[in-house]
């Protein structure tokens, strides 16, 4: 796949599945055959929050994800608190680099060893540029096997330029699409509801627009505040609307 073709399948793609799948082979390509990505939302200090909170893609293994993600090994993984920390592009030689020198706690040698069980050693991480308040995102590339740090720094040498202008790219195509597993979180009455309300829509306004009762909307933006896990209904339509579940347009 040539990088216009590329280009052109992310800016048509229609879920955040099609542009997951480009991006990937495209990696593949470039000699990277594992992606981790994540686009943390209510993001606060070092920490990248919870999952809740955030995006995660990543063609890992389930082992690999079930504890990375699923036990939150990734609050101390090393390169996921530089890339929260920073903006820009760095080679993983520096996890070495910081076993040498014993800057590494308890907590991230534990991280840096697992990974490394699941052939997770030589790669980059990329942090995005940062777009909103309390948000960021970056990717994490890793090499395939076979490949150190020296081949990794020769493939950024030849090839830095286009693999940082097309995952950011991607970046920024995955964040202007309805989150993944949007339609499964809210129903569509729950979402115009809350459309209505981000419109300034009193609970009345509401119920003759969609043509129900009070407390038919009211019972909607209750279940919609349980499935966002919210304790508002101003916070419902904010987390809605980073995640891109109202106000979006039907695939």
């Amino acid at each position: 796949m040539d990088q216009l073709d590329y280009i052109n399948g992310l800016l048509e793609a229609r879920c955040v599945d099609e542009v997951w799948a480009l991006l990937t082979e495209l990696m593949r390509g470039y000699g990277f055959d594992r992606l981790f990505y994540i686009y943390a939302r209510a993001n606060s200090g070092s920490q990248l929050g919870e999952p809740g909170n955030a995006l995660v893609l990543s063609n890992h293994s389930k082992a690999f994800l079930d504890r990375f993600v699923g036990d939150g090994l990734y609050r101390n993984a090393p390169m996921v608190r530089w890339a929260n920390e920073n903006q820009g592009v760095c080679n993983w030689r520096c996890i070495d680099q910081m076993l040498e020198s014993g800057n590494v706690s308890a907590a991230e040698r534990q991280v840096i060893s697992f990974s490394r069980q699941h052939g997770v050693v030589a790669g980059l991480s990329i942090s995005f540029a940062t777009l909103a308040l309390r948000a960021k995102g970056g990717i994490g590339l890793v090499a395939r096997g076979g490949l150190g740090h020296d081949d990794v720094d020769g493939i950024w040498q030849s090839r830095g330029p286009e693999i940082l202008a097309l995952t950011r790219v991607a970046h920024l195509r995955i964040i202007s699409l309805p989150h993944p597993h949007a339609r499964t979180i809210l129903s569509p009455r729950q979402r115009e509801a809350l459309e209505w309300v981000a419109e300034g829509k009193t609970m009345l306004d509401i119920a003759t627009l969609m043509g129900v009762s009070v407390p038919t909307i009211e019972k909607h933006l209750r279940l919609a505040r349980e499935s966002l896990r919210v304790d508002n209904t101003a916070q419902a339509v904010a987390k809605a609307t980073m995640m891109n579940q109202i106000f979006a347009k039907e695939a």
